[in-house]
């Protein structure tokens, strides 16, 4: 890939019946733009709506987004917290993905029965998938190993997208707001400033976007702001399938 045109990735996160408006606004944005994203999907129902497959408007919205060049990954299977592991896991789950980090403190077992599930029931609303996205970007070792035994290709963290099944790793850290709380502004500063700066060196990252951002007007025009600087500035926009075959 040419140094003028590093690439960038943009995700949609959280994708379920319950967020399905979100996603429709945020695919909205990112068409005008022309940006492909890699929409990231919680198979089993979520936040008190229907699991995915029960929704046939969304699963022909889907459909029709893949058709526009947007990947469809697995996010998940309830994108809910999964009770035990040891007491400083339990803290770093709280602290970054509050408490949902469900595939962080699974055994190989535990998250081979959950990824299948997740597998399944795409599968069944006509959907493949090729990469993965744990809630929070947490994943034990036991879900490591569980991502490769499936076959997946890829499985991204907070800070790089990891190829499956033994490597390389792509560094790219990923930029994203946390609504709420006293530091919003000064998040959504940091957004632009940073996506501003790595687009300056030319350094591959990452945008996330999460249906909760659209609640807060500012969020929403910084992440826009953060996507545009880096098409101003020669970014590739890639989705993180096409990232891990270039």
């Amino acid at each position: 890939m040419s140094r003028d045109r590093f690439p960038f990735v943009v995700s949609v996160h959280d994708v379920a019946p319950s967020t399905a408006d979100a996603t429709a606004r945020w695919i909205a944005d990112l068409d005008a733009r022309g940006v492909p994203a890699t929409l990231l999907l919680i198979p089993g129902a979520f936040a008190g709506g229907p699991a995915l497959p029960d929704d046939p408007e969304l699963v022909g919205f889907l459909h029709g987004a893949a058709d526009r060049g947007h990947e469809l990954a697995l996010h998940g299977y309830l994108h809910e917290g999964v009770p035990g592991g040891p007491r400083w896991r339990r803290g770093v789950n709280q602290a970054l993905a509050r408490g949902a980090g469900e595939f962080w403190t699974l055994t190989e077992q535990q998250a081979h029965q959950r990824l299948r599930a997740g597998l399944e029931a795409l599968a069944g609303a006509g959907i493949g998938v090729a990469g993965f996205t744990p809630p929070g970007w947490l994943a034990s070792g036991g879900t490591r190993r569980a991502l490769a035994a499936l076959g997946f290709a890829y499985w991204t963290s907070h800070l790089a997208v990891h190829c499956l099944p033994g490597g390389p790793v792509r560094r790219m850290p990923a930029l994203s707001h946390r609504p709420g709380g006293t530091g919003e502004r000064a998040g959504a500063r940091l957004m632009i400033d940073a996506a501003r700066a790595f687009s300056r060196l030319r350094t591959p990252f990452r945008i996330a976007l999460h249906p909760s951002d659209l609640a807060r007007p500012g969020l929403r025009g910084a992440a826009l702001t953060a996507v545009d600087a880096a098409l101003a500035a020669g970014g590739r926009p890639m989705t993180y399938e096409a990232v891990v075959t270039a």
